[in-house]
C-alpha cells in the first residue's frame, strides 16, 4: 500500500466532500457539469444554469481555517447545532449570501449587528423553512388564497404585520409592528431553518453599506466572526437581492425594493387582484 502524506489525504477528503455525486440533488451546490437552478413555485418557473467554472472553492483556506464547509445536507446538522448554540453562520440563499442566527437569541442577533457594523435601528428579516410557517410569525388572513404559495419559495421578502399572536421575540426589531419574511428557494437554508426548532434572523453577509456577496470570497474578511461559512459557489442572481414587497393593507401591495424579481412579483400580485398602493394614493 502506498503511504499518502497527511496533507494530501486531508485535501483529498475535502475534495470528496465538495464534489461527491450523492450531493447532486441539492440546488445551488457545486458538482461536475452544469448545475441547474429551478425556482419551483408557480410564479418563478424559470431555469437558471451556471457552470462549475464559476464555483471557486478555496481548498487551502477551507482546510487550514476549518470553518468553510460545502452547503450540503451532510453539513446541515452541524449548522443546526451551531444555531441552537447561539452562533452566527454564513449561508447561501437564492439571491445572496447571508448571515443567519436564531432570531430568538438576542445575543446572537446583536452579534450579527456587530459583525456588519449595522445600526440597531435597521430591522432584520426572518427566514422560515416553509410557506406554512409564516402564519406563526405574521398576520396572513387578509391575503388572497394561494398568493404566498405563488411568491414563495423564491427571491421575495414579504413584509407583514406581526400581530399580537406572533411568537417572535418583542426585542427583535423593537418599535416595529411589521416583519420581513423570507422562504428562499434554496434547499440548504430551508433544511436548517426547519431543523432549528426556532426561526432564523437573516441579513446579507457584508459590512453595512458595502456591496452584497455572491460568493464566500466577497466577505472573506468576515469569516472569522462566523462559527461556519457554508459555500454554495457563485450565486447567479447578481447583487440586487430579494424583491421586498409590503403586504400589510388588504387588497394592496407596495414594492419597497425592486430587487431581482420585481416584474415577476408584480405580475403575481396583480394576478391575485392586488393594487399598487402608491398608484391608488395618487
Amino acid at each position: 500500500m502506498i503511504a499518502i502524506p497527511t496533507k494530501i489525504a486531508e485535501r483529498l477528503a475535502l475534495f470528496n466532500t465538495h464534489f461527491s455525486p450523492s450531493f447532486s440533488s441539492l440546488r445551488g451546490v457545486a458538482r461536475f457539469g452544469l448545475v441547474q437552478f429551478r425556482q419551483r413555485s408557480r410564479g418563478f418557473g424559470r431555469m437558471r444554469t451556471r457552470s462549475l467554472e464559476n464555483c471557486d472553492v478555496n481548498m487551502e483556506t477551507s482546510s487550514e481555517l476549518g470553518i468553510v464547509r460545502p452547503a450540503t445536507d451532510v453539513n446541515a446538522e452541524e449548522a443546526i447545532e451551531a444555531l441552537k448554540a447561539g452562533k452566527v453562520i454564513a449561508v447561501p440563499t437564492d439571491t445572496l449570501y447571508g448571515f443567519a442566527c436564531d432570531a430568538c437569541s438576542m445575543e446572537a442577533v446583536n452579534r450579527i449587528y456587530e459583525i456588519k457594523g449595522r445600526k440597531h435601528t435597521s430591522p432584520l428579516a426572518i427566514c422560515v423553512g416553509d410557506v406554512s410557517d409564516i402564519k406563526r410569525f405574521a398576520i396572513t388572513d387578509h391575503l388572497p388564497h394561494g398568493l404566498l404559495d405563488c411568491l414563495l419559495p423564491g427571491p421575495v421578502t414579504v413584509v407583514l404585520r406581526r400581530g399580537e399572536l406572533s411568537i417572535l421575540e418583542k426585542s427583535l426589531n423593537p418599535g416595529l409592528d411589521s416583519i420581513g419574511v423570507r422562504v428562499p428557494d434554496c434547499n440548504f437554508i430551508r433544511v436548517i431553518a426547519r431543523g432549528s426548532g426556532s426561526v432564523l434572523a437573516l441579513t446579507s453577509a457584508n459590512l453595512s453599506g458595502q456591496p452584497s456577496s455572491v460568493s464566500i470570497k466577497d466577505f472573506e474578511n468576515l469569516w472569522e466572526h462566523c462559527a461556519y461559512v457554508y459555500d454554495g459557489g457563485v450565486l447567479p442572481s447578481g447583487r440586487a437581492g430579494s424583491t421586498v414587497v409590503e403586504l400589510i393593507k388588504p387588497g394592496k401591495y407596495k414594492i419597497l425594493r425592486a430587487g431581482s424579481a420585481k416584474e415577476e412579483t408584480v405580475a403575481i400580485l396583480e394576478r391575485h387582484a392586488l393594487a399598487d398602493d402608491e398608484m391608488t394614493a395618487l
